[in-house]
């Protein structure tokens, strides 16, 4: 099964750097211009001068984010500001947080993790890849050969075993920060000759689920597969078979998953017939919420419906509307030509049921960005059907993980949106060298 080694990996030395909290930036794919542009200004040896680089008018073949990224990877490694561990190890890396007044701690262990293609079954996605995101990372691997970011991985340890392990490590690490989200990482690298062992031992027997970073796998598999071409060949302990993770816990008290909800505009004026009780009912048990109630009131009684059966709300100025599917729905996504994993996730049953069937919104008109925007946060979602900037919204509960994983295994995709992990993992912590 996954193959997890051990690495040299390359960090920021704190003499030369100062405060290691203003050199780590969260990951790329959610950075906007404002955030990049403060980065920059933060320090002089932020990651985002690797991960995201900024782009300038005069960019061509020979000067761009590409070769500038590389050329500024290469300075620092020259002058110690990236220093490369002595020793070979592994890192615990733990995340310490608060959301919605209640704190996590999740524990992850920084691996270097061999490549495998997707139908070897070692490591399994979840969702599909965009292929603009792909060219982007894709260049940035031929110029720097190296991981700035870790990929996010779930493994399936009901002992705890592992996590146990690396919690023993957390209260001296020796990296301590806080970052501008008041999210505490602690880093600690891992030398022991027999914990090594141990590890590499308990993740032979096991399979890996992306958690977050599809498309850099991909594109992890896609840059070994053009070395090697151009190479005619590539020896099997070459750091180009490798890619960066951060492994954790499948129950790990801490892998906080959002939900993520749908608001609907632009639709046409007969969207309140479509979305009626009597029309809903033809797929769902439908029960009206009262009038006014509290926010906090609905959602509880959305998560309490939804462990019974998959369930969803959709709001609208003049109704909210609490929906569990019922037995003919449950018939409609068995025709889904998916697999039975995938037909019991609520996002699921929200597109094909709701979006598709009723509303009549293609797959294609979703991927395409119309009619149907995302969030995390209920209070835009609340404010924004109340504005009348949507015409409604389906409210939804957070995809747990087993799930997620179910639907990986029955090699299926889910829908796009279906999982946000909360928070993210930092970058710019360990770099992972392809040499």
């Amino acid at each position: 099964m996954a193959e997890v080694r051990p690495l040299r990996g390359f960090r920021y030395d704190p003499q030369k750097v100062g405060d290691l909290a203003q050199v780590v930036t969260p990951p790329f794919d959610i950075i906007s211009k404002e955030a990049q542009a403060r980065y920059y200004a933060r320090n002089p040896y932020n990651v985002i001068r690797l991960e995201l680089t900024q782009e300038k008018p005069t960019d061509g073949v020979l000067d761009n984010v590409y070769t500038r990224a590389a050329a500024t990877f290469a300075t620092w490694r020259l002058e110690e500001v990236l220093r490369q561990d002595s020793r070979a190890g592994y890192y615990m890396y733990q995340q310490k947080f608060t959301y919605g007044g209640q704190s996590y701690t999740r524990t992850s262990l920084m691996a270097r993790v061999r490549l495998e293609p997707w139908e070897a079954r070692v490591v399994l996605p979840h969702e599909h890849t965009l292929a603009k995101a792909k060219e982007d990372r894709l260049n940035l691997l031929r110029a720097c050969s190296a991981n700035f970011s870790p990929i996010m991985c779930m493994y399936d340890d009901p002992q705890g075993r592992i996590r146990r392990l690396l919690n023993s490590y957390a209260p001296n690490a020796e990296v301590q920060i806080v970052d501008e989200d008041k999210v505490e990482h602690r880093l600690q690298p891992i030398t022991d000759e027999e914990q090594i062992g141990l590890i590499q031992d308990f993740f032979a027997q096991r399979q890996l689920y992306i958690a977050d970073g599809h498309h850099r796998y991909t594109t992890a598999l896609n840059y070994r597969a053009e070395i090697r071409e151009q190479r005619g060949g590539l020896d099997p302990e070459d750091g180009v078979n490798f890619v960066l993770m951060a492994l954790i816990d499948l129950d790990d008290p801490g892998m906080l998953v959002l939900p993520t909800h749908r608001l609907l505009s632009g639709l046409s004026e007969e969207l309140p017939n479509k979305l009626s009780a009597a029309t809903l009912a033809r797929y769902f048990t439908v029960q009206e919420l009262a009038k006014g109630a509290p926010r906090e009131a609905m959602l509880k009684q959305l998560e309490q419906a939804g462990r019974e059966r998959p369930s969803l709300i959709i709001h609208r100025p003049e109704q909210s509307l609490l929906l569990t599917l019922n037995e003919q729905g449950r018939q409609r996504m068995a025709e889904s030509e998916h697999s039975a994993a995938w037909n019991q996730l609520d996002v699921a049953i929200a597109q094909m049921l709701v979006l598709e069937d009723l509303l009549g919104i293609s797959a294609e008109d979703m991927a395409a960005g119309k009619y149907v925007r995302y969030t995390h946060d209920e209070e835009q979602l609340f404010q924004a059907v109340q504005r009348g900037e949507a015409q409604a919204a389906l409210i939804l509960n957070a995809t747990p993980l087993r799930q997620v994983c179910d639907v990986a295994q029955a090699d299926d995709r889910m829908p796009q949106k279906s999982t946000y992990i909360y928070p993210k993992l930092i970058s710019g912590l360990v770099i992972n060298p392809l040499w």
